[in-house]
């Protein structure tokens, strides 16, 4: 099993740069391919609210930039709240560059949570 706990730490130190000067809700997230490479993300902001990136896709952005489009895991970590669980388009997202199902890994009071992404977006869009 991937060290979980790293890829929190990760998805910590990516919220650290997020731009969310509307919001103020800072996320990072960091997945974790099936090659064992890991990819950071965090939101960005606009003015025109709809061009916002959420943090999980931009790691899977990431990922995919440097040729990596199997996703085993991503952890997701925003300082404003305990569990911070992807939005239904970054769920997609993620469905779409699954390697099984995803282990999804929030934090609640400290303490490092699993969920499968298949319990997050049950029967799924996939061509």
């Amino acid at each position: 099993m991937a060290d979980y706990n790293n890829l929190m730490n990760l998805a910590k130190e990516a919220s650290t740069n997020a731009y969310c000067k509307y919001s103020n809700f800072k996320v990072g997230a960091c997945v974790l391919t099936s090659s064992g490479q890991t990819f950071k993300g965090c939101n960005f902001e606009n003015s025109s609210y709809g061009l916002a990136i959420c943090a999980e896709r931009c790691a899977v952005g990431a990922a995919i930039v440097n040729g990596e489009t199997s996703i085993r895991a991503v952890a997701i970590y925003s300082p404003n709240t305990d569990n911070c669980y992807p939005c239904g388009a970054c769920r997609q997202v993620l469905n779409e560059f699954k390697d099984g199902d995803i282990d999804v890994i929030t934090e609640e009071n400290g303490e490092l949570k699993i969920t499968k992404l298949s319990y997050l977006l049950p029967e799924s869009f996939s061509l």
